[in-house]
């Protein structure tokens, strides 16, 4: 049996329950909604700002891919430097800049008109979701100091952020493409209503619950922890090549499917994207309340191998069968609905308290390799094809079992030497 050394997860069968539901505190309820309205508002530019690029200012396909890889970069970026920030300085002043730079972002992209204003407003845009989600992260934590409660808001915090997803580019198709920039103060009023609820739940948070910082902590120093601490490491780098692997059934798949000249490609692109979402939303945690009873790095490895027979199965699928991209993608989604909340729930568990913020600001590294997925996958569509990509792909699996069990293995430094915590005062 697959096991490792590391903290277990919920071992009881009431970790999904009504109950538990709601004795959740208000401010754990804000932090969710306001995942969800980040991850939407996100999703409501991404999709089609490449198409407002392009119609607009007649962009060339890599001008418009330069300054789209340039903000995500900046997003990483500034998502690593949030989290530490929130260890420093506390939670609520980076989630209130977070809800301000969403107001100033949003509200110009309803006034820009110069291509200029409208890049600048890309790299705005991407600002909130980064200065947003490692904090929130972090402060869920600080709110819940029972384990079962924070692994419960974990997964919901995963089920929220994909409600917004799905329904952002929807907003997004009607604000954008339409030509109505002008609904973007919407969403820029959303984020002012957003950051008053900051401000109001605050209020109402104990002084127990409220964020820690350790003595004298600076940006060397919390580097100087991320690097000796070589567990947290190789599972970023594990993770990593996950965000790698699953991203390929997204730009790759469709463009191995449009080269291979798909006869119903319209009809199953929207399939396919439909049937990831549907099994997300009612599969989660029925799946959660299955698997309640295993350790948490124990459901990482069976989202892992899910993971790889989904790539095993893109590979050797004849290109014609539609209903066999439809199945590969069901045995992805299952995948999915377990590794992804797992995966956030684990990197809680590794976290020192007074380092929540930084441990899951490291974690939006993760972009990396979502990001290198679409160019990497079309080298090797056209150096090797399709069915060598997913078959690659496969193999990574493997790998990422191996990272997994490796880091078991390795050794993580004494917190105490470096933390001396005391609470902060947000």
């Amino acid at each position: 049996m697959l096991a490792m050394p590391a903290v277990k997860g919920a071992q009881v069968s009431d970790l999904v329950s009504f109950a538990r539901l709601k004795n959740l505190p208000g401010p754990v309820w804000m932090l969710l909604f306001g995942n969800f309205f980040v991850r939407g508002s996100y999703y409501m530019v991404w999709p089609f700002i490449a198409v407002l690029l392009y119609r607009k200012f007649q962009l060339s396909a890599a001008e418009v891919g330069l300054w789209l890889t340039c903000a995500a970069l900046l997003a990483v970026v500034s998502g690593f430097y949030a989290g530490y920030l929130s260890d420093k300085f506390g939670r609520k002043p980076l989630l209130l800049v977070a809800a301000l730079v969403g107001v100033l972002a949003f509200s110009a992209f309803a006034l820009a008109q110069s291509k200029i204003a409208v890049i600048g407003c890309i790299f705005l845009s991407t600002l909130p979701r980064a200065l947003w989600d490692s904090p929130s992260k972090a402060w869920l934590g600080d709110l819940l100091p029972d384990s079962k409660d924070r692994e419960l808001a974990l997964q919901g915090l995963y089920f929220m952020v994909n409600a917004g997803a799905a329904i952002g580019p929807l907003f997004g198709i009607w604000a954008g493409v339409s030509g109505n920039q002008h609904a973007f103060f919407l969403t820029a009023f959303s984020y002012a209503c957003l950051g008053s609820g900051i401000l109001w739940l605050y209020r109402f948070t104990p002084q127990q619950q409220r964020p820690h910082h350790a003595k004298g902590l600076n940006l060397k120093l919390t580097l100087q922890i991320l690097r000796l601490d070589q567990l947290f490491l190789l599972v970023i780098v594990a993770n990593i090549l996950i965000n790698f692997i699953y991203a390929h059934a997204d730009s790759s798949l469709i463009q191995y499917l449009t080269r291979a000249n798909f006869p119903e490609l319209v009809s199953l692109i929207a399939a396919l994207g439909i049937l990831n979402s549907l099994v997300i939303v009612t599969c989660q945690f029925p799946l959660l309340r299955l698997l309640s009873g295993w350790p948490v790095v124990k459901r990482i490895y069976l989202g892992i191998v899910l993971l790889a027979l989904s790539q095993l199965w893109y590979a050797l699928n004849p290109i014609l069968w539609y209903w066999g991209w439809l199945g590969a993608t069901l045995v992805l989604s299952l995948g999915e609905a377990i590794l992804f909340a797992n995966m956030n729930v684990h990197l809680d568990q590794l976290a020192p308290p007074a380092l929540r913020g930084s441990y899951f600001g490291a974690a939006s590294l993760y972009a990396v390799g979502f990001s290198l997925s679409p160019l990497i996958g079309g080298l090797v569509l056209d150096w090797l094809g399709g069915p060598a990509l997913y078959f690659g792909s496969f193999l990574l699996c493997i790998g990422v079992v191996f990272c997994y069990r490796l880091s078991g293995r390795l050794r993580r430094p004494d917190f105490s030497q470096f933390l001396n915590q005391k609470p902060l005062d947000s």
